[in-house]
């Protein structure tokens, strides 16, 4: 499942960063607190309108160009079936151990382990 708020918290990051401008800058601008900032850049708190279009006229945009950015990638992980899977999804297949963490709505971590073998040697 894709949630609007991390979508948004990503597309605000990608374009403070495009900008090389700190949290501390664009907070100031925008007058939300640096802690705040950081939350709604990392999806873990959702953002109102008004915040949201003080954060993007603090990094020069327009409220609709972020929320076309996040439409269109809302849409193209809808249509990616089977790509996006659960945080921490696990799967145990026979010696191999499958794990995937979704970093962000488009981008997940994958770790695979093989289990060892107790090897026996007859004398």
């Amino acid at each position: 499942m894709v949630l609007l708020r991390r979508v948004i918290g990503d597309a605000l990051r990608a374009r403070r960063q495009g900008q090389h401008r700190t949290l501390r800058e664009v907070s100031t601008a925008a007058n939300v607190s640096l802690g705040y900032l950081s939350e709604i850049e990392r999806g873990q708190k959702e953002a109102s309108s008004e915040l949201l279009a003080a954060i993007c006229d603090a990094l020069g945009a327009r409220l609709s160009e972020l929320l076309s950015e996040v439409s269109n990638t809302l849409s193209l992980a809808e249509n990616m079936e089977g790509v996006l899977v659960p945080v921490e999804d696990q799967t145990m297949s026979g010696d191999v151990s499958v794990s995937v963490r979704q970093d962000s709505p488009l981008k997940a971590t994958l770790h695979a382990t093989r289990k060892k073998r107790d090897v026996v040697y007859a004398a």
